[in-house]
């Protein structure tokens, strides 16, 4: 309750936003979001009768348009990926709902997604943790390769890596015939197209 009147508060003193219906649960939420004309839905993920998720997939499901932020003390990927699958554009922590509601409102009113600072970690690790494995680009290559390609894709000669690296021409042909092994590459100008293509070089394409 004290998350709500903090809402209000400033939700009151702030133009062009206006505070259109308040629900004591989540079929009473579902019900209101319905019949009212509303741009923007606040939902408590933990509310009787009918949590936040659930209430929020039901309004979406009959009116797509609406924008729906979740309320949620949790910062827990399972709730964060819960909320999204139903939907949701927004996720707000109530220990930060008081300063970020009017920033919230206006993000997802303009088609983007909002997070509150301490989820965006969470998503972040989870994105990563899903990528596949690249067993034949640029994440199977060595750190040490990949300095070499960006080299040889800079225009840069043998002699000349081996003198900004430190390391001997032998190395340098070495790195080169292992990253032609590993990308399936044939010639300078695929490793320099390759390096472009995955931003290890600034060069035009």
């Amino acid at each position: 309750m004290i998350v709500l009147e903090g809402i209000r508060r400033v939700l009151a003193n702030e133009s062009g936003l206006e505070i259109v219906a308040e629900a004591m649960d989540g079929r009473q939420a579902v019900a209101l979001a319905l019949d009212s004309k509303v741009d923007v839905v606040f939902m408590d993920i933990s509310m009787p009768k009918l949590n936040g998720i659930e209430a929020a997939q039901q309004i979406l499901r009959k009116n797509p348009h609406v924008k729906v932020i979740i309320l949620s003390m949790h910062a827990d990927k399972r709730f964060v990926e819960r909320a999204f699958k139903a939907g949701v554009c927004g996720y707000l922590l109530k220990n930060r709902a008081v300063t970020e509601v009017v920033n919230a409102i206006h993000c997802v009113s303009q088609g983007k997604i909002y997070l509150s600072p301490g989820i965006t970690d969470i998503v972040v690790k989870e994105f990563v943790d899903r990528l596949p494995q690249q067993e034949n680009g640029i994440g199977c290559l060595t750190p040490r390769e990949r300095e070499v390609l960006q080299l040889i894709a800079e225009g840069l000669t043998t002699k000349e890596i081996a003198a900004s690296m430190n390391i001997s021409e032998k190395t340098v042909e070495g790195h080169r015939q292992n990253l032609m092994d590993k990308l399936k590459l044939r010639s300078i100008a695929q490793l320099t197209k390759f390096a472009v293509r995955e931003g290890l070089s600034s060069l035009e394409d």
